[in-house]
């Protein structure tokens, strides 16, 4: 199987290297669950503002990859650096906190809570008034943000306090994106955006990643679809059974020589 990988495995001078103001950057990093090897000598990295598509087939490595740059699992060995310093990532609230927000598939919200509070959660701004050492939640802040926010990504049909569960799939991811735009990440990791989305919807989830590029934010892309990475891509990284098989300027690659790598 090891030989059936290399034939599919772009040169190593192929690979785009990161510049030397890579708003990420990643180097041998390595993760092991009990004896499955899922990230293998990783080397990975982002620009700021820019559109990195994250391809492979299931088991690549991709869902990996990412809870190690969001924070949810520490790598086995390797480092991380963000703006050119090198740093522990030892919590998703550590990864928020260096602008790093992720929207996974199932977009983590509370379906009973409004949109306003969903936008807020874990981050909510508090009123002057407190009781002993708590601090009362500051609802109208947190409503007159997420009035601007939704206007911002033309869902303006829905109010601040619509329940979340009350949205569609894509209007969810939306209001994900809104709060990552609120909070001025610097890089966005989307995990499966448009997955059983609608042709309208994803399309719209696109248009937003795109719009994030025009305010510098950076985004990685992950998704089976090469037909929704392809198009807006800036770069594209390919993996396979944990290692690194292709990074490639999208100019210079075809959605066809895409494919042949990663099946």
């Amino acid at each position: 199987m090891a030989e059936i990988l290399r034939e599919h495995v772009l040169p190593k001078d192929r690979f785009v290297q990161p510049g030397p103001n890579a708003l990420i950057r990643c180097v041998g990093l390595e993760k092991w669950y009990g004896g499955v090897h899922a990230l293998v000598s990783v080397d990975f990295h982002a620009e700021s503002g820019e559109i990195v598509g994250l391809v492979g087939d299931n088991g690549a490595g991709k869902s990996t990859l990412i809870k190690v740059l969001s924070g949810a699992h520490p790598p086995d060995a390797g480092k991380i650096y963000i703006d050119g310093d090198e740093v522990q990532l030892r919590t998703p609230k550590e990864a928020m906190a260096r602008g790093i927000e992720t929207i996974y598939q199932y977009t983590a919200m509370v379906p009973a809570m409004s949109i306003a509070r969903n936008m807020f959660i874990g981050r909510e701004p508090l009123s002057r008034f407190k009781i002993g050492p708590f601090g009362l939640m500051d609802r109208r802040t947190m409503v007159d943000h997420a009035t601007r926010s939704l206007s911002n990504i033309d869902l303006t049909e829905r109010s601040p306090d619509t329940p979340v569960e009350e949205l569609s799939g894509g209007q969810r991811q939306s209001v994900a994106i809104a709060r990552a735009m609120y909070f001025k990440s610097k890089l966005l990791i989307l995990d499966e955006p448009t997955n059983h989305l609608s042709v309208k919807e994803t399309n719209k989830v696109l248009d937003y990643v795109l719009s994030l590029k025009e305010q510098g934010i950076g985004s990685i892309f992950i998704s089976h679809n090469m037909h929704h990475i392809f198009p807006i891509a800036d770069r594209i990284v390919a993996m396979a059974r944990g290692e690194k098989i292709a990074d490639i300027m999208k100019s210079d690659t075809s959605i066809d020589e895409l494919t042949e790598l990663i099946v």
